[in-house]
């Protein structure tokens, strides 16, 4: 028997043959880059943003021209966490890139370069520096664009979850790498985040270091049409069969989002035999299993929650979508201490990550930890 590969990937690069649509998203996002702009790329978490980078990194256009750097800066929480990442990012690329590249970075990212070991199995140098290690953030950044600037070749630069630089402790980061970025020849960013609202605020205001130094692009959900056609298409190249129905449920279940929709789709694909036809009570059993899985991990961000803060998360839960959470009816209807109370659990639910709020609602930012608290 041959072995069925899941075309189904949730985590982890995405084959081109299994990317499901983008084609607008990148094309717009290869002309920008190619053409010498630097791009914010926003879209809500787990809709594919990050492999849309990737799926670019990888086309011609890009590939056969540039060097690509992709840095996630989510778990930063400091100008000298930045400065590791970063660091780390362009010198595990460039050590891929040939003698030469590796030369570049050794001898102009010293102050970073104390730690350098040989990989017995790739015989490449990888970047041994602790996070501890790096005294003088700012000279250390210095030296990392220093080395983009030499590289002698065209760079891409990544930054996930941009951001995150606005919770650092330290205040003038923003002016620190708009002036760094702005003097580079030859290296175009991607500013990608999650957090609409931030990003709009430090690229659309003009009081700010990154005003108007980029194109804004928003990336939404796969529209249903085009995710059903995808689900159909490799369901039926494996001999099995799956309605439109069944893929609606789950679509509009995770409100579109690409991440849940992979996961359940993956597992489902795994339960169906060949010949035979994937059920809607085969989703919703995978849908469970999921939910099953998550318990522990949402258990425990539950536990770190005060009194308050879990009783307004369950409360918006019940709503869906929670309008006017501090007037007197949201509190009476479900059992709030008081206004003030509300008012401070949710700075802490909207700062934890747990609660996103739009056009004046509030919902739960996890598609699946929604569901559990539904359960």
């Amino acid at each position: 028997m041959s072995i069925v590969t899941n075309p189904f990937i949730a985590s982890g690069k995405i084959p081109a043959e299994l990317f499901c649509d983008r084609k607008d998203e990148s094309k717009r996002l290869i002309q920008s880059l190619t053409n010498g702009a630097n791009v914010v790329l926003m879209s809500p978490r787990r809709v594919g943003k990050t492999q849309l980078i990737y799926h670019c990194f990888d086309k011609p256009e890009i590939k056969d021209h540039y060097i690509t750097i992709f840095v996630d800066i989510l778990r930063t929480s400091s100008f000298q966490e930045f400065t590791y990442e970063f660091g780390k990012a362009v010198f595990n690329t460039l050590a891929t890139k040939g003698q030469k590249m590796q030369k570049l970075a050794i001898a102009t990212m010293k102050s970073l370069m104390g730690n350098i070991t040989i990989d017995p199995a790739t015989m490449l140098p990888t970047f041994g520096l602790a996070i501890g290690n790096i005294q003088n953030p700012a000279y250390s950044l210095e030296e990392i664009f220093r080395t983009l600037e030499l590289a002698g070749k065209k760079c891409i630069v990544a930054i996930d979850e941009f951001q995150q630089i606005t919770n650092y402790p330290e205040k003038n980061i923003e002016a620190i790498l708009r002036t760094h970025i702005q003097e580079l020849s030859n290296s175009v960013f991607i500013f990608a985040g999650s957090e609409r609202q931030l990003l709009e605020e430090m690229f659309l205001e003009s009081s700010r270091p990154f005003y108007n130094s980029a194109d804004i692009q928003s990336i939404d959900i796969i529209a249903e049409e085009k995710y059903s056609e995808f689900v159909q298409y490799h369901f039926n190249k494996n001999d099995k069969k799956i309605a439109n129905d069944t893929i609606s449920h789950v679509y509009h279940l995770f409100e579109g989002n690409t991440y849940y929709n992979q996961k359940t789709f993956r597992e489902a694909f795994a339960q169906t035999a060949q010949g035979e036809t994937c059920s809607l009570e085969t989703v919703d059993n995978s849908i469970n299993l999921m939910i099953k899985e998550a318990d522990h991990l949402y258990s425990e961000k539950l536990s770190r929650l005060s009194l308050p803060q879990k009783e307004l998360l369950y409360a918006i839960a019940n709503e869906g979508r929670a309008q006017k959470i501090t007037s007197g009816a949201f509190i009476r209807k479900h059992q709030l201490s008081s206004t003030s109370s509300v008012q401070q659990a949710i700075k802490k639910l909207l700062a934890l990550g747990l609660v996103s709020t739009s056009s004046s609602e509030y919902f739960i930012a996890d598609q699946l930890m929604y569901l559990w608290l539904r359960k």
